[in-house]
């Protein structure tokens, strides 16, 4: 017999949807097709239209304008939130941006604004937007997840900056899951294998990604959004109360591979 998770009555938060093509969105209509309400951020005005794109179909979803780089904002946006429902049950941190120069060529060519740049967006955007939305947790707690990729682990050639940043990401998550665990809130993160977002094909040897991960995965083909949607909703559902810290692979089995 199927078991369905059902979010009805729970709220939470969405940091970082782009448009419909990224995984952020495949979560977001995950959640909402099984109940929850949600609130959306975009970082500024020229991104606000493909987020009320995307939204749009959802029941009356907030949207709040936040740089998640500056924490007053990221107060701010919790502000609103705890103004118009007291309280949430899970975030969701969706946040990863490296300039394009970085991408690509020698990472020893990365040059100090670029590294702030791309660990600050990716890597420290966690910390506020999980700790500034500890308070608005009930009694009983809640979850919060992120996105990495095995380059944090691994070298993928041309990733360069950004597997530092998925790197650091990932023991920021472990540190949040340890700090908050006495109030119940956990913490995860879905390693997801690579996925045609508009942001993933913009990076050197995405393509080449794709193919080593379908070639030599023991599932022998690439994930799709929908299977990570499908377990980011089980993490932040009551069916993973006991999962926190941990770093969730949906990658095929490719990360069990040595050769």
């Amino acid at each position: 017999m199927a078991v369905s998770i059902d979010l009805k009555g729970k709220r939470g938060v969405i940091w970082g949807v782009a448009n419909q093509r990224s995984i952020a969105w495949a979560i977001s209509e995950r959640l909402a097709e099984a109940g929850a309400e949600l609130a959306f951020t975009y970082l500024n005005e020229r991104l606000k239209e493909p987020v009320e794109k995307a939204t749009a179909g959802l029941d009356n979803p907030l949207l709040l304008e936040c740089d998640a780089t500056n924490d007053e904002q990221v107060q701010a946006v919790y502000d609103k939130i705890k103004d118009e429902w007291g309280e949430i049950d899970f975030v969701v941190h969706c946040i990863a941006y490296a300039e394009r120069d970085d991408l690509g060529g020698d990472f020893s060519d990365t040059n100090l604004q670029g590294f702030r740049t791309a660990l600050e967006t990716s890597a420290y955007t966690l910390m506020p937007v999980v700790g500034k939305a500890a308070p608005l947790f009930g009694e009983s707690g809640g979850a919060a997840i992120t996105l990495t990729f095995d380059a944090s682990q691994r070298v993928y050639p041309g990733y360069n900056i950004m597997g530092t940043a998925k790197a650091a990401l990932e023991n920021a998550s472990r540190q949040l899951a340890v700090e908050f665990g006495p109030k119940a809130i956990r913490v995860n993160a879905i390693s997801a294998g690579p996925l045609p977002t508009l942001a993933a094909r913009s990076i050197p040897g995405f393509r080449d990604m794709t193919r080593a991960h379908r070639e030599r995965s023991p599932l022998g083909r690439n994930i799709n959004h929908k299977e990570v949607a499908d377990t980011a909703l089980f993490l932040l559902s009551d069916m993973s109360t006991g999962i926190t810290g941990s770093i969730i692979p949906v990658d095929a089995g490719y990360g069990i591979i040595a050769l």
